[in-house]
């Protein structure tokens, strides 16, 4: 993250740093600590606790371990932490239109001048009690992956883990939807509990998936987005290189003997136009106020 983020933080200090005490933020991640969508968070907490020492400090507790990933949206709404890395994804029981960040691959910097960042903050602020501060990855899709082999996009029959990101394609193209933690992965593919999942193109061998994984499905779908939130309330007391990295996690995967299965061009294009689509009605469904503006600015 910028030091923008960090100056961010100090800069809103509602009193003097020559007469406050050393503020202290407790925050968790929805992901396990030193993993893929973990890190970033990490870094940044590092950063503001070195950069900010004697002013505010992030008591980071940990990922799943201190608070389950489909209740940390709830603990910071609550405050029972005051900041959290966290997909939307795993708390649209509070905000069904957080269903539909993954769907929007525009680069920040956009969203910020086309009024969707300003809007999406009104959502957090109204529904979670928070602050959204910054969207981490760009871009970063998912993928199903699976330990059966298919021969067409089609998963009749099909164990598929998802959470919300996934739900919808999967029961439109015929697969059980599963929702599991991502802790609770690995051992429902060795028990053959699920005979896939979905996941984006980077982080199973941080998680060690690849030990239980035999295919990965083309076409990518939806784009990755992991929020750093933070309780309005806390608030209060305050005055890359994607392309590459996605090439080398392709490589990686294939030579831990994970499978492409690319069904052309036609039919890529066919599963993504019913990806965003039964996704986008999803979400309007449950949020039919504000999911069509938000299909709106994310423009598809």
């Amino acid at each position: 993250m910028r030091p923008t983020l960090i100056a961010g933080l100090a800069a809103i200090l509602t009193v003097s740093s020559a007469a406050a005490e050393e503020v202290t933020l407790r925050a968790v991640s929805a992901f396990a600590e030193g993993t893929e969508f973990s890190k970033n968070f990490e870094r940044f907490v590092e950063k503001v606790n070195a950069d900010g020492k004697g002013l505010i400090k992030i008591n980071y507790i940990g990922g799943p371990r201190a608070v389950p990933p489909f209740e940390v949206g709830n603990a910071v709404r609550t405050r029972v932490v005051d900041m959290a890395n966290v997909t939307g994804a795993f708390y649209t029981n509070l905000m069904p239109e957080a269903d539909g960040f993954k769907l929007n691959g525009k680069p920040m910097s956009e969203q910020r001048k086309n009024g969707t960042w300003e809007y999406m903050n009104q959502l957090h602020s109204q529904k979670l009690n928070s602050q959204y501060l910054a969207r981490q990855f760009h871009n970063v899709p998912f993928h199903i992956y699976l330990n059966k082999k298919i021969d067409k996009i089609d998963f009749t029959g099909l164990k598929i883990r998802v959470t919300p990101v996934y739900r919808d394609v999967v029961e439109a193209l015929g697969g059980a939807p599963i929702t599991t933690a991502p802790g609770e992965v690995y051992t429902a593919l060795e028990r053959g509990v699920v005979d896939g999942y979905g996941w984006p193109i980077t982080g199973i061998f941080d998680l060690g998936w690849e030990k239980v994984t035999k295919y990965r499905m083309e076409p990518p779908f939806y784009s990755v987005e992991v929020n750093v939130l933070v309780n309005l309330d806390a608030l209060e007391g305050l005055d890359s290189e994607k392309e590459a990295v996605i090439k080398a996690e392709r490589e990686r995967q294939a030579a831990a003997g994970i499978q492409a299965l690319d069904f052309g061009a036609a039919a890529s294009q066919a599963f993504l136009a019913r990806a965003y689509d039964v996704a986008w009605q999803s979400v309007i469904k449950r949020a039919p106020e504000s999911g069509p503006k938000l299909r709106q600015l994310a423009g598809n």
